[in-house]
């Protein structure tokens, strides 16, 4: 199966951001990586590596399917470190998340970097949530 990600829903991770997960975790792999064109989205299909970054699409269908292929590749040994919106009232945040993932709260509203619904080419996007950082380890 194949999803078409939309541009809306295509922010890139702060650098700063990214840079100390993967300076504390040496990532070797991202399903999600950030594009400035239309792209394909394929991460829901493949392995993902042994240490992976997952700043997964926040609409609710896709940002689940990630959340569960991640939970799948965590249960093979894999190392799954997720950036997600808070968000601890859904079904998937008690059954999924708390009971097997180091949660995280990033203090204060990260700013991402991607297209506004104008067209324009924004890095100061603040997210409609707070964050969290989920680590299933």
């Amino acid at each position: 199966m194949k999803i078409r990600k939309n541009m809306h829903d295509n922010w890139k991770t702060p650098k700063d951001f990214y840079n100390k997960l993967d300076l504390e975790f040496n990532f070797n792999f991202d399903p999600c990586p950030y594009t400035e064109s239309e792209i394909v989205i394929d991460g829901l299909n493949i392995n993902w590596g042994t240490r992976t970054f997952c700043n997964p699409p926040y609409s609710r269908k896709l940002k689940e399917l990630f959340i569960f292929k991640g939970f799948e590749e965590y249960k093979k040994g894999n190392l799954v470190v997720f950036l997600l919106p808070v968000s601890t009232s859904t079904k998937i945040f008690h059954e999924i998340l708390l009971p097997n993932a180091e949660i995280r709260f990033v203090k204060g509203r990260l700013k991402f970097e991607g297209y506004n619904s104008n067209g324009d080419l924004v890095n100061n996007k603040t997210g409609m949530h707070d964050s969290m950082v989920c680590i299933f380890k």
